[in-house]
């Protein structure tokens, strides 16, 4: 078996103008998605509030192949929430005030945290996450596997510093930004994956480009998790095979299903 931790943003997301509410966060969703390969034993750590948004959030995960030992309740903090918006062809949008996440943005992992990381074949964490530069210096001296997601960020130059210790470099973006990770690819010997939308996903690895195109939905009803369904199909597929076309389909596959309703999963 090989041991996963996603961290650590767990949040809730609420649809406005619904009555919907998703457990998501793109710890939350990766590590729901990885939990379908039987190969992964696959934990979240991170950290919740003692309110009703942390037990929607444990709950929607209670029947799932996931390990929830290692998330905290910091009862004087509020669970991390995202108040989501929707245009009418299922596109999300956020406003200034959409995100409550101090106890994601600032969170510091403790030493007992750090061990357990340690003891991970893959690990999976965001850029904007406080504990990120804790991730990075942990890399430095262990061999897990480092799966990075830099969402919309765009300081490459920022980025690439840390590009020697990331194995699975993943933004979601477009194209422009691809003689970018083509070059990064020349120099770092990670996976440099992009995900485009509709118009499908690229990998770059050794200079080579990698291009599988994205499934026809036939319905889009929310757009939110997407990347991290894909995520989590491509890194645990390539963990599994190390076949990057496969990977991408099998990511690929995951995100479309997304699609297909609110929330990331």
């Amino acid at each position: 078996m090989i041991n996963l931790v996603a961290l650590p943003c767990l949040c809730v997301d609420v649809f406005d103008g619904t009555d919907e509410l998703r457990a998501g966060g793109e710890a939350l969703n990766f590590a729901v998605h990885a939990s379908k390969f039987e190969e992964f034993n696959v934990s979240i750590l991170g950290a919740v509030g003692q309110d009703s948004y942390a037990k929607f959030i444990m709950d929607s995960v209670s029947d799932k192949r996931i390990d929830v030992s290692h998330v905290r309740v910091e009862e004087d903090k509020v669970t991390a929430n995202n108040r989501t918006y929707l245009t009418a062809d299922g596109d999300r949008y956020y406003k200034d005030d959409s995100w409550t996440g101090d106890i994601v943005d600032k969170m510091i992992l403790n030493q007992d945290e750090l061990d357990f990381i340690k003891k991970s074949e893959v690990v999976f964490i965001h850029f904007w996450a406080g504990c990120f530069e804790q991730i990075i210096d942990l890399k430095k001296n262990n061999n897990f596997r480092l799966a990075v997601d830099f969402v919309e960020y765009r300081n490459f130059k920022e980025m690439e510093k840390y590009a020697p210790y990331i194995d699975y470099f993943l933004i979601s973006g477009e194209e422009s930004i691809l003689p970018i990770f083509e070059a990064f690819s020349k120099k770092y010997k990670g996976l440099f994956n992009a995900s485009l939308a509709d118009k499908g996903s690229v990998t770059y690895y050794n200079g080579e480009k990698y291009f599988v195109p994205a499934d026809e939905a036939l319905e889009i009803v929310d757009t939110t998790g997407c990347g991290d369904s894909y995520h989590a199909g491509f890194v645990c597929s390539h963990m599994l095979i190390g076949d990057i076309y496969e990977a991408m389909r099998v990511g690929t596959e995951f995100a479309t299903e997304t699609l297909s309703h609110y929330g990331g999963f």
